[in-house]
């Protein structure tokens, strides 16, 4: 099975993710979104949750836009050092 966490989607960005959970309310609320999201995905990848394949799809689609999110304030982050935090 694949995964889809953040940390292992983005290793070389570690440190930041970190410290925008700690210092980012907005931040630290789409990660655990995120993560919530990534797991019912995963819930339904491994059939222990039953839903239609248009759901999971769209459940699929809704992760990867807020890891887009995600990514972007990142990036944004490392573009300007002391705002991570």
């Amino acid at each position: 099975m694949e995964h889809h966490d953040l940390l292992h989607e983005f290793p070389d960005h570690r440190e930041t993710i970190h410290a925008l959970k700690t210092g980012n309310a907005h931040f630290a609320r789409l990660f655990e979104k995120y993560h919530a999201l990534d797991r019912e995905v995963r819930n339904l990848e491994d059939r222990v949750t039953a839903a239609s394949e248009e759901h999971e799809e769209q459940l699929k689609r809704q992760r990867l836009a807020l890891k887009d999110e995600l990514y972007q304030m990142i990036r944004a982050a490392e573009a300007t050092p002391g705002d991570a935090a």
